[in-house]
């Protein structure tokens, strides 16, 4: 167990007895949680098979809030009871209007900022904890009522003491829920018991390794519990997009800090899901929506380092004159990295998917070992190009994603793709984006907005900036090391390892020699042979 209450989940293994038992008394709780609220109504469609018997069998044990409101409303409910683990789980489903009907849709998108808050008091007990003073005196000013309230916090607006003559300055206080630890802990616990029975039962368990990206989820949910942590990540943000006309990312104040309390930059802007007040304001929205795109292809081929948690809920658009339709990023608790051979492979596949290349999109997928070796470019091409041609050349509006995700998840079964860890943050950053895109510019084409700025970083990377860039990377390495090469060549001399490596070699230029001597001997042959033909010839 981790300081902070949270388990070290980890790819293999298996789970202790007292926290099995756990998990078990958690899944009859989501169990019972289901039927309470007649959830079972969402599989009671599916045909009648045993499972929908059964679950016909439970649903008319009846509940005492069954059925009573519409299903979203269930639905979102059932979700909050669960916790914060099953909430952002429903932030991810609202962004996907293309999967889920409108009225589930609606609803869910209620779990981005309107999560019940925790009481006033106790967010007061929790700087006082946090700082060992009054409130009053950490805070010139402070809202008791919360202006946003999340899964694993709430923020709270203050003014922070003013310096002199000077106003204090407005700010965004962002306050842990109390007790957050040991609920993440038991639901972390049970997604690692589900995902090892899916490794277990399942044929294709293996393969999509669902305990490593449990894994992965862990890693992200343990720093979304360190406001420190988000404090950094908004730090680095801000600096990676410092004077960008695109994203503006809040100041962190450093002072007014801790693992369970950050106070940042107070960002006045409308919430990004409010279409027809921007428009009201002014706002292009047809360049919001690219501006979007580009953001993110930014953050992630750029820099590295994105904003993994981009619903609308995080997201507001300034409507000031001086820099109207500007994105503002809010709440860095989850932030995706990848490495410059992630970055690599990534643009490749981009980039040929964007040219309709799909053969160097199947040659990538061997070249970065995504498919088996022994897998036929021919095979693998032929089959993405079934899947990728038809959306082409069409606005977001008339692509059924939902349809085109399952084929590709089908022609990723067929073709052992490996599922990687290390990416799944990004792709459910790509479909919170292609989500946003099609809420704000149904017309939008994603494949021409990208393709510009992947042509750049390609070109970029592996032109002569790029070779200069890396010169640059590595020229302190190397001027540390060239002294150093005399005293290492002389330790190399006096290795064993070469002696062996120069008896290997005397052994090889004897072997030559004797291959020459043949070699000289076939030659002499061969040509006392053309003089004895010649000979012959002036004879007769």
């Amino acid at each position: 167990m981790a300081p902070d209450g949270l388990p070290h989940i980890v790819p293999t293994g298996f789970p202790s007895q007292p926290l099995s038992m756990l998990r078990l008394f958690r899944l009859i709780r989501i169990f019972s949680v289901a039927r309470r609220f007649g959830l079972d109504e969402f599989a009671l469609s599916a045909g009648d098979s045993r499972w929908v018997v059964a679950l016909r069998v439970l649903a008319s044990l009846g509940g005492a809030e069954r059925l009573r409101a519409p299903r979203g409303e269930r639905l979102r409910r059932a979700l909050e009871t669960l916790g914060p683990i099953f909430v952002k789980f429903g932030q991810v489903l609202s962004t996907r209007r293309d999967l889920l009907p409108t009225d589930i849709a609606d609803e869910l998108a209620k779990l981005q900022d309107q999560v019940p808050p925790f009481p006033s008091s106790q967010a007061r007990e929790e700087i006082e904890k946090a700082f060992g003073r009054k409130v009053e005196e950490v805070y010139a000013q402070f809202d008791a009522d919360p202006v946003a309230s999340a899964s694993i916090a709430q923020v709270h607006f203050a003014v922070l003491p003013g310096i002199g003559n000077a106003p204090g300055t407005e700010v965004a206080v962002k306050i842990l829920r109390p007790g957050m630890a040991p609920v993440i802990a038991r639901d972390l616990a049970l997604l690692d018991t589900a995902a090892l029975l899916i490794e277990t039962l399942w044929a294709d368990g293996k393969r999509l390794k669902p305990r490593e990206v449990v894994a992965e989820f862990a890693r992200h949910l343990h720093d979304e519990l360190d406001l420190m942590r988000e404090a950094a990540n908004s730090s680095q943000l801000r600096r990676n997009f410092d004077r960008s006309p695109l994203l503006v990312v809040p100041e962190i104040h450093w002072d007014f800090c801790t693992t369970t309390v950050m106070t940042m930059q107070r960002m006045h802007g409308l919430p990004i899901s409010q279409i027809d007040k921007l428009r009201e304001a002014g706002v292009d929205i047809p360049a919001l929506a690219r501006s979007g795109v580009e953001i993110f292809f930014t953050q992630v081929f750029r820099d590295g380092f994105f904003h993994a948690d981009m619903h609308p809920g995080n997201i507001l658009v300034s409507t000031a004159e001086s820099d109207r339709g500007r994105y503002i990023a809010l709440d860095f608790g989850i932030m995706g990295t990848l490495n410059e051979i992630d970055k690599s492979y990534l643009a490749q596949n981009f980039l040929a998917f964007f040219n309709r290349d799909y053969k160097r999109v199947a040659e990538v997928h061997l070249e970065s070992g995504w498919v088996p070796a022994a897998t036929r470019v021919d095979e693998l091409e032929s089959a993405i190009r079934a899947v990728c041609e038809p959306i082409f050349d069409r606005p977001l509006r008339e692509i059924k994603f939902g349809h085109v995700l399952l084929r590709l998840f089908q022609t990723s079964r067929r073709f052992g793709v490996e599922i990687q860890p290390q990416l799944v943050m990004l792709q459910k950053t790509l479909l919170n984006i292609e989500g946003l895109g099609r809420e704000l510019d149904p017309e939008l084409d994603l494949w021409k907005t990208a393709k510009p700025y992947l042509e750049r970083w390609m070109k970029d990377q592996i032109g002569w900036r790029g070779m200069l860039r890396n010169l640059q990377h590595e020229a302190p390495r190397w001027a540390s090391l060239l002294p150093q090469l005399p005293r290492l060549a002389h330790r190399a001399l006096a290795d064993d390892t070469l002696t062996d490596l120069n008896r290997s070699v005397q052994q090889l230029l004897v072997e030559q020699r004797r291959h020459n001597r043949l070699l000289g001997v076939l030659v002499a042959l061969a040509g006392a042979l053309v003089l004895w033909q010649t000979a012959l010839l002036f004879v007769f």
